[in-house]
């Protein structure tokens, strides 16, 4: 049987997550809302029915819906995971892992590949532990979607693929807060959205990524002093403040120049004064110029 210990609990590499009393991410003005307006997690799901053999997941992110039967979870240096109710398990970066079965019983599924929105240097990717694992009946708030996805996943209704994506989307969003809310990250920058301070500045450089934010500016916003807001910021993020809005910045560049818009454009849009001195940051952080970015989007269309 499946048992959230206390508000979060981490054993073997699993986040093991129970609801936080901190809503700050449900208000239309909380600190997850621009961070998602840039970097969208997306899902496409692969498998919906009764597995009944074991089977191998490897290379992407994913996200798997237990909703009945019994199922082990193996991975790599971890001990099983054994799962005998309605579970949500998330594994965002491509761990491998593997499902046992009890041929007779199978478990009932609905798994989905996952992307969380960019490419490396994506926040939301380098935030999140390995291993997510959310049981349904301590995380009321999920049945409904959830409900909604077993629904479609047995179904045979007109657009049932396409249903199936926009609720795992949706999904995914909702356990990216249920994460943040726990308070069990420790480093990265939804750790820093969690703390109700450096939110401040990380919330004010996602919405005006090309304004040019000095130190003060930030420690301002935060309403920290200058070298209390600057060792907290890199405590807690892993960057300096600068820094971090350096990658922010190179991250919105690459979705605007996967949309086709000209480097100049976007230099402008991610507060460069000169294509060039925008290519400069961008090629070092990527390892690939603005316009080769551009021409090999060009070349997948």
């Amino acid at each position: 049987m499946i048992k959230a210990w206390g508000l979060a609990h981490r054993s073997y590499g699993r986040l093991w997550v129970t609801p936080g009393a901190n809503n700050f991410a449900d208000r239309p003005d909380g600190p997850l809302r621009c961070l998602f307006a840039h970097v969208t997690p997306t899902a496409r799901t692969f498998f919906t029915g009764n597995l009944c053999q074991t089977l191998q997941f490897t290379g992407v992110g994913h996200l798997h819906l237990f909703k009945a039967g019994a199922l082990t979870v193996t991975q790599d240096g971890q001990a099983d995971l054994e799962l005998v109710e309605p579970t949500l398990l998330f594994l965002p970066r491509g761990r491998t892992h593997s499902f046992a079965v009890d041929p007779e019983r199978g478990a009932d599924l609905v798994c989905a590949t996952v992307e969380l929105g960019g490419a490396e240097g994506n926040p939301i990717g380098q935030g999140l532990p390995e291993c997510v694992v959310l049981p349904l009946a301590a995380h009321p708030a999920l049945g409904p979607v959830c409900d909604l996805l077993v629904g479609e996943a047995f179904s045979e209704g007109g657009g049932r693929q396409a249903a199936l994506d926009r609720l795992f989307d949706y999904l995914l969003i909702l356990i990216v807060r249920h994460v943040v809310e726990s308070g069990a990250i420790s480093t990265g920058v939804l750790a820093g959205l969690a703390d109700p301070r450096l939110a401040k500045a990380l919330t004010a450089m996602h919405e005006a990524p090309k304004k040019p934010w000095k130190l003060e500016d930030l420690a301002d916003v935060a309403g920290m002093s200058r070298t209390r807001f600057a060792d907290h910021f890199r405590t807690l993020v892993g960057l300096t403040p600068i820094e971090y809005l350096t990658v922010w910045r190179m991250t919105i560049a690459r979705q605007l120049l996967g949309k086709g818009k000209p480097v100049k454009s976007v230099a402008a849009q991610v507060g460069y004064d000169s294509a060039a001195a925008f290519s400069r940051v961008f090629s070092r952080l990527t390892g690939q110029p603005p316009r080769e970015f551009d021409a090999l989007r060009d070349g997948y269309r």
